[in-house]
C-alpha cells in the first residue's frame, strides 16, 4: 500500500469498513450471548429445575423407605415380643361374642354329662382396675385404667350329682377362666336316680377392649 499516494478519502473508506466489520463480528457476539441466554432460562434452566425436583424427591423417598422399613422391622419385634401375651390373653379372657354363646358352651360340657342347664342369666360386667387406679365411678373411668373385666352369670343346672361333680372338673380344666363363686345344691325329693338342682353365681373375665 501507497502511503504517499492515498488520500483522506482513501482512510475514511478503509476505517468505514473497519468500523463495519467490527460492528459485525461484535453484534454477532451479543446475539449470540443473547440467544443463549433466552435459551438456557427459557429452556434449559426449567429443565434443570425439573431434574432437580425429581432428584430431591427421590433422595425424600428413599429416606422415607427406609425409615418405614426400620419401623417395620422394629414393629415386628413388638409384636414377636407381645405374641406370647396375646397368646395367653386370648386364651384365658373370653370375648363378646364367646360370653353372649355362654349358653351354648356350657350347654356342650353339660351335655356331654347327661346334665340340663335351666338357666343362664348373665349380670352386667364389673370392671376391675389396675393397680394404682382409685375407684371412682364406672362413667368416669377410661379403658387404660381397667385391667379386665369380671362378668356375673347366675345358673341353675339339673341333673345326676356325680355327672355334676364331674361337669365342675371339665370345666376348670378349659382354657377360659371360669370361677363358681357361689354354689347350691338341692336334692330332688323321691328321685330315684339322684338328681339334684345346682344354683349359684359363676364368674367369666374379658378384656377392656371387649366390654368398655
Amino acid at each position: 500500500m501507497d502511503l504517499k499516494n492515498m488520500t483522506m478519502d482513501d482512510l475514511k473508506e478503509k476505517f468505514a469498513a473497519f468500523d463495519r466489520k467490527t460492528l459485525i463480528k461484535f453484534g454477532i457476539g451479543i446475539g449470540s450471548i443473547i440467544l443463549f441466554l433466552i435459551i438456557y432460562y427459557a429452556i434449559l434452566n426449567p429443565m434443570v429445575k425439573e431434574r432437580k425436583a425429581k432428584f430431591d424427591d427421590k433422595v425424600l423417598k428413599q429416606q422415607e423407605i427406609q425409615q418405614m422399613e426400620n419401623d417395620i422391622v422394629t414393629i415386628k419385634a413388638r409384636i414377636k415380643k407381645m405374641e406370647p401375651v396375646v397368646a395367653k390373653n386370648s386364651t384365658l379372657f373370653h370375648s363378646k361374642e364367646e360370653v353372649e354363646g355362654l349358653y351354648q358352651s356350657l350347654s356342650r360340657f353339660a351335655g356331654a354329662f347327661g346334665l340340663v342347664i335351666s338357666k343362664i342369666e348373665k349380670k352386667k360386667p364389673k370392671p376391675v382396675l389396675k393397680a394404682g387406679i382409685a375407684q371412682q365411678a364406672e362413667e368416669l373411668l377410661q379403658p387404660n385404667q381397667i385391667s379386665y373385666y369380671r362378668i356375673p352369670v347366675d345358673y341353675e343346672i339339673k341333673g345326676n350329682f356325680l355327672s355334676y361333680i364331674k361337669f365342675k372338673r371339665a370345666v376348670s380344666r378349659s382354657k377360659k377362666m371360669l370361677n363358681f363363686d357361689k354354689e347350691m345344691i338341692n336334692v330332688v325329693q323321691n328321685d330315684k336316680n339322684g338328681a339334684v338342682i345346682a344354683s349359684g353365681e359363676l364368674t367369666i373375665v374379658g378384656l377392656p377392649n371387649e366390654f368398655f
